[in-house]
């Protein structure tokens, strides 16, 4: 299959998309499905990059790019929170769109290898560990355990259940634990918070690096509870979601301190975190 990448003069020139499937996920989050109009995909990715998606005339946005095996369609899940992802959840089957990327580093998937995996995530935040976790089932011996760990507010708002709770627990060597903000008639799993979740399951830190990612208060108390388990700053792996405009270091609006998100994330490590300014 030939690769077709974006203008490589001009980095901010987009490629053209169709969309050729749109997913509902949950009632505010919906998978797009997109491949170039004459065959293949824009560009390729790994777990954890990033891709600006643009919608004439309403503006472009940053989003996660979801890694698959066969890389022959890009997928976005999107959330809609604003005037761009409201103009997205509109858009039907056949839409042209605009994609430029890859940007960041992505998840450091070859220094992961021989490790056990804990994956913690909260709403939307399974979007960029699922790329991951993906790429672990698909190169299964080269990671030992994996534990997931996901939560949202109501059983409606998590994501991806059909691999949740079908695909992902038949995996070799593979715990899944969900759960909900609020009780639930219809929902007879586990109720509270993900930190506090993951406090009462205790995965062990040894031989392990855990990858958080969620909204900025869960990652937060996430990160405390993961210390406070015995995890060192170089077991934990976080993403950041700063406000990124330009995706090539050049605007400025997503640098905390000398870092720019775009370009040296948004994958970090704790110790990498630490060191910078308290922006994030």
């Amino acid at each position: 299959m030939p690769e077709h990448k974006c203008d490589c003069e001009n980095p901010l020139v987009p490629g053209i998309v169709e969309v050729i499937d749109i997913k509902d996920e949950t009632p505010d989050v919906k998978s797009f499905f997109v491949r170039s109009v004459d065959g293949g995909v824009p560009f390729n990715v790994m777990p954890g990059q990033l891709g600006m998606v643009s919608l004439m005339p309403v503006g472009e946005g940053m989003y996660s790019v979801s890694w698959q095996e066969e890389q022959e369609y890009l997928q976005f899940a999107i959330k809609r929170v604003g005037l761009m992802t409201d103009e997205l959840h509109r858009i039907e089957v056949g839409q042209k769109l605009g994609v430029r990327g890859p940007y960041g580093n992505g998840f450091p998937v070859e220094e992961c290898k021989g490790r056990d995996m804990l994956f913690i995530a909260g709403g939307i935040g399974l979007a960029p560990l699922r790329s991951f976790i993906k790429y672990c089932f698909k190169h299964r011996r080269d990671y030992g355990r994996i534990q997931i760990i996901y939560g949202s507010r109501s059983y409606n708002d998590l994501c991806f259940k059909d691999e949740l709770f079908d695909k992902w627990p038949r995996e070799q060597d593979t715990e899944v634990y969900t759960t909900i903000d609020n009780p639930e008639a219809a929902w007879d799993g586990h109720v509270g918070f993900v930190p506090a979740y993951l406090e009462e399951i205790s995965p062990s830190p040894e031989g392990k690096i855990a990858v958080v990612c969620g909204p900025p208060i869960m990652i937060k108390f996430v990160l405390q509870s993961l210390e406070k388990m015995g995890y060192g700053d170089e077991q934990v792996i976080s993403t950041l979601e700063m406000r990124m405009k330009c995706g090539i270091g050049k605007c400025g609006r997503c640098n905390v301190g000398s870092e720019y998100i775009c370009l040296d994330g948004p994958v970090f490590t704790l110790a990498q975190l630490k060191k910078l300014p308290p922006e994030w």
